[in-house]
């Protein structure tokens, strides 16, 4: 029988093979003329790919310091030859989609519903009340992501960005018991981050080289990098941590399948209130989802963020069925490239339905939440 740490994160040559060529190295621009250190600098706030300068305006890397308007433009050029920047055929990137890979929710209806899992080369998005299950969903994509899937899906590590307190190692362990996997094993290839706003210390991403162990009762560890932020708004805290996100798969090329954020809006509801400074978040949100869609299809990993709810005041005036909706506005929505609404049903049953997406139909899925996580509903 194989051995249950074999089953997390299962090698596989063929596949880290075409992981290993999705992205190309910063590094090799120093064969077109640039020099190490303007590299160096790059990699400090998180473009470690040639295709990551080709995500980057001109702008944003003149702003980095060090790098004057010649040396960006020299940069561009220089990363122009390496890529093929212009138009291809559907077929060509179809072809290129065969790379997309699916990670399963852990119900058979709610796969079916997304058509496979969520996606990766994208960010899925999953709102609701609360008790509607998007936590329970995060934490069992903690350990789906990490066993072996279909069309030669080998799972991989995790990447946790918690912004409410409600990760849960002991959670991750009960689903790990529902799929016969090894608890230390689960553990360690979850990359867990508490972001959240505090008046006692500022720590920035680039001052600290090293992770901190936390050891539970029970013996195991897992990975915690906890931020404070009093200097800035979490809007620019959550971009660090993303830079550091960047700098992380591009250190361990292929190992990553997956980020989550949950949830997604709770630091700007509390960092910006009031008509006054919506038009500020709205912006400081639009940056950090270019950021994440730029991760999700550069280094070619799934983005799954839980996201709120709230009382729509005027809903009452045009007679809607539910007066409430998602946060974050247009901005969010048009981000996200598949919505998927939850909402309570009886007892342990929950209603998943697709809200928006790119290719699958507008419907329904009836899922369980139980001890091993999310579950198909029973009848």
């Amino acid at each position: 029988m194989k051995a249950a740490e074999d089953q997390v994160v299962e090698d596989d040559t063929c596949f880290q093979d075409d992981e290993e060529s999705f992205f190309q190295d910063i590094d090799l621009l120093q064969k077109h003329g640039i020099n190490a250190a303007d590299i160096k600098k790059m990699k400090l706030v998180g473009i470690c790919t040639v295709k990551g300068i080709q995500m980057t305006t001109r702008k944003a890397l003149c702003n980095i310091k060090g790098l004057s308007e010649a040396k960006v433009e020299k940069i561009k050029e220089a990363a122009g030859k390496m890529l093929n920047v212009g138009f291809q055929t559907a077929f060509e990137y179809s072809s290129r989609r065969k790379q997309v890979f699916h990670i399963t929710t852990g119900s058979q209806e709610f796969d079916k519903l997304l058509g496979g899992g969520i996606e990766s080369m994208a960010i899925t998005e999953a709102f609701g009340e609360f008790r509607t299950g998007k936590t329970q969903l995060s934490h069992t994509f903690c350990v789906t992501a990490q066993l072996p899937g279909e069309d030669g899906y080998s799972g991989g590590k995790v990447i946790f960005i918690d912004t409410e307190n409600t990760f849960r190692p002991d959670r991750l362990k009960d689903i790990a018991d529902r799929f016969n996997v090894d608890h230390g094993a689960v553990l360690d290839n979850v990359l867990y981050a508490r972001a959240y706003t505090s008046a006692k210390h500022t720590v920035h991403l680039e001052q600290i080289d090293r992770f901190d162990a936390i050891f539970w009762p029970q013996g195991y560890n897992i990975l915690v990098y906890s931020t404070f932020s009093l200097a800035r708004s979490s809007g620019e805290h959550q971009m660090e941590l993303l830079d550091f996100v960047a700098a992380k798969f591009h250190e361990e090329g292929g190992v990553f399948k997956l980020l989550i954020i949950d949830s997604i809006m709770a630091l700007f509801r509390v960092d910006f209130s009031g008509r006054g400074e919506l038009a500020e978040r709205q912006q400081k949100l639009a940056q950090m989802l270019s950021r994440l869609q730029k991760i999700s299809e550069e280094y070619n990993v799934a983005v799954f963020v839980t996201n709120q709810m709230t009382a729509d005041p005027g809903a009452g005036m045009t007679f809607q069925a539910d007066p409430k909706k998602p946060i974050g506005g247009h901005i969010l929505a048009h981000a996200s490239t598949t919505r998927i609404s939850l909402r309570k049903g009886r007892a342990e049953m929950r209603i998943a339905k697709i809200f928006d997406s790119p290719d699958m139909p507008e419907n329904e899925a009836t899922f369980a939440i139980l001890a091993g996580g999310v579950s198909d509903a029973k009848e």
